[in-house]
């Protein structure tokens, strides 16, 4: 009996152990494949800045072959033809992912965005050259509305299915066995749950204008998605900014309305504004493009530029526009009341002081917790470096060109083109009617909500010479 028992019990003992080995296989292979995490790395800054990870992949991550496929079984979805080129995403020759998107693997390889998709421009003298790639500069062609838009509808689709996703993947790449149970039964179905949740959780972006390339409304997704607060009905449309020559910028209130004073703080919302989370958050990765764009010089004026003018230009600057807008203004970097300005004031009521306690309150317990977020009366007076390529101007972007800015806002254009990156020498800003600007940019009306060009009214009563000579020095920025 006693042999009994002692047989008995080791064969309890050799099959828990190996139930316990099968578990932690199963647990391994589980873990391997969905949520390995593998570090991404650039030693370039500027490479990393474009294409390094800033926390996203995790929580709004696509996997990469789904990603890759999404253009040529939704066309129809798309703007036009050229796959994700037709939204205005900037692709440099050679390179697997277009500017300002990551890929890592985390179980297995999935696609974010980085600061550079917003901060990333392109321009050329005509329409037959190669495009130059500014980094860092405000994204003139990018439709981040309809990226969102086009993910979305796609996963409303029916044919968003794993037989019709997996015969296309299988054009570019062969996965193993498990990989195809993986993707079949688990990563596609998943993948079009979260993006049809991604498209409810946008829903009240269809009741506001629509953005348009090169805009974005950078707050009410983080106000209703990420802070969980009460739907209003605010309207924050507004351009994309510059992020070079930050260091220049110390102490200067930041974002067009200066609800922030912190650039390192900026630069971590900014992460969690594009996707990543507060265990996702690599806070050595964000160091990293906050040093990039702290030492980043302004582009230079690419063409020519009448010297003499320009100092003539120069004089008129320091009379008229030095005091909010050169280094070392009494005003530049600060906040200049609304009823001074006069610009459009949805994007100043988007964000609410509810917004900024709240975000204020966002990372406790967290080393990155955020303290400079507050609720302003105004807009910024921005300094100018790099001024020729921040075409449209205004912070809601309602103004083509620097010409057009130096008229009286009944003379300014009513209707124009932005999204086309030819760039327009004598104007100062990219060219913004004709039939090619038409055919690929998009209709800026400046009566629609939030969209008007009236205010800043500064310099519009200057001479037509005077504004010439301006105009030139403002090249040199």
């Amino acid at each position: 009996m006693t042999i009994f028992k002692g047989k008995f019990s080791k064969i309890i003992a050799s099959v828990v152990l190996s139930f316990l080995l099968l578990v932690g296989v199963v647990g391994y292979v589980a873990w391997y494949n969905l949520f390995r995490e593998v570090p991404t790395y650039y030693e370039s800054p500027e490479e990393h800045f474009k294409y390094g990870s800033i926390g996203t992949e995790q929580a709004q991550g696509v996997p990469y072959w789904i990603w890759q496929v999404l253009p040529r079984i939704f066309p129809d979805k798309l703007p036009g033809p050229g796959g994700y080129t037709s939204l205005g995403i900037t692709w440099e020759e050679g390179k697997e992912l277009p500017v300002g998107f990551s890929k890592k693997t985390i179980g297995f390889p999935r696609v974010g965005i980085t600061c550079a998709v917003c901060h990333n421009a392109t321009y050329r003298e005509t329409v037959k050259d190669k495009p130059t790639i500014i980094p860092a500069a405000p994204a003139n062609k990018f439709d981040l509305q309809g990226y969102i838009r086009f993910l979305n509808e796609s996963a409303s689709d029916p044919r968003f299915t794993p037989d019709y996703i997996l015969d296309e993947i299988k054009y570019n790449h062969e996965f193993s066995w498990l990989e195809k149970l993986l993707y079949r039964y688990l990563i596609i179905p998943q993948t079009r749950k979260a993006l049809l949740q991604q498209k409810e959780d946008f829903t009240w972006m269809d009741s506001r204008p629509n953005w348009g390339p090169g805009r974005i409304d950078p707050f009410n997704p983080v106000k209703f998605n990420i802070l969980k607060l009460p739907k209003d009905d605010t309207i924050g449309n507004s351009d994309m900014m510059p992020l070079w020559n930050e260091k220049m910028h110390k102490g200067f209130a930041l974002h067009w309305d200066g609800l922030e004073t912190s650039l390192r703080e900026t630069v971590q919302t900014g992460a969690i504004g594009d996707g990543a989370t507060k265990k996702s958050l690599p806070i050595a990765d964000l160091q990293r493009v906050e040093d990039y764009i702290s030492e980043l010089p302004p582009p230079k004026y690419p063409f020519a530029v009448d010297e003499k003018l320009a100092e003539k230009g120069n004089q008129i600057f320091a009379n008229t526009c030095a005091s909010c807008h050169a280094f070392g203004g009494e005003r530049t970097g600060t906040v200049i009341p609304l009823e001074e300005v006069g610009t459009d004031r949805h994007r100043l009521e988007m964000w609410t002081q509810q917004a900024a306690d709240t975000y204020n309150n966002f990372g406790k317990g967290y080393p990155w917790k955020f303290n400079n977020l507050r609720k302003t009366n105004g807009y910024v007076a921005v300094s100018l470096d790099g001024l020729w390529l921040r075409a449209p101007y205004l912070h809601n972007g309602s103004i083509p060109s620097l010409q057009d800015l130096l008229e009286k806002p009944e003379n300014r254009p009513k209707i124009f083109y932005r999204g086309f990156d030819v760039y327009d020498q004598k104007k100062v800003g990219f060219i913004s009617d004709g039939a090619e600007a038409k055919r690929v940019g998009f209709k800026y009306d400046t009566s629609v909500s939030a969209n008007s060009n009236q205010g800043h009214l500064y310099g519009t009563d200057l001479s037509s010479d005077d504004k010439k000579a301006l105009i030139e020095y403002l090249k040199t920025l």
